[in-house]
């Protein structure tokens, strides 16, 4: 069998050869080692140190909006914010009024007028609800205080 450029005894030696190698334990070439990703170690997540600088994502403008609470909960209504609060009853007790006020959690406290709470103190309880003094922790105000007032029956219960 002839075939065109190759004879049979070529391919013979050539097969011969490649048998003779394997057998004699010749060196194989070693694969080459797959390319390595630039990434393969993941990177720390970055913290942005502020070393006394203003946090540069909150906005200057709107800063008012929403006071923050300066210091730790207490226990009780002292730990409570004037925003978590809702007026739940108003009762004289004592020939005073008394406000009962529940709290997200819940739990029902009973506050009088000079009562704390966490960034404010109550001015007055009214029949209507409670007249809040806010202390406003806002580097950008004016004011310090602001008068806030939980009405017992507020719109959102009216619906």
């Amino acid at each position: 069998m002839r075939l065109p450029g190759l004879t049979v005894a070529f391919l013979l030696a050539v097969a011969t050869a490649s048998l003779a190698q394997t057998t004699l334990g010749a060196k194989k070439p070693e694969p080459t080692p797959p390319v390595e990703a630039a990434a393969a170690a993941p990177e720390a997540a970055y913290t942005y140190q502020t070393d006394g600088r203003r946090d540069p994502f909150l906005n200057l403008l709107a800063g008012g909006a929403e006071p923050r609470g300066t210091g730790q909960r207490g226990d009780g209504p002292a730990g409570l914010s004037v925003a978590e609060l809702s007026v739940r009853g108003v009762v004289q007790s004592k020939g005073a009024l008394v406000a009962m006020v529940q709290a997200p959690d819940n739990k029902t406290y009973i506050m009088r007028a000079g009562d704390k709470l966490m960034d404010g103190t109550i001015k007055a309880v009214t029949t209507q609800g409670l007249v809040i003094v806010q202390e406003i922790n806002d580097p950008l105000s004016i004011e310090k205080q602001r008068e806030v007032r939980k009405l017992l029956r507020s719109l959102e219960d009216a619906k």
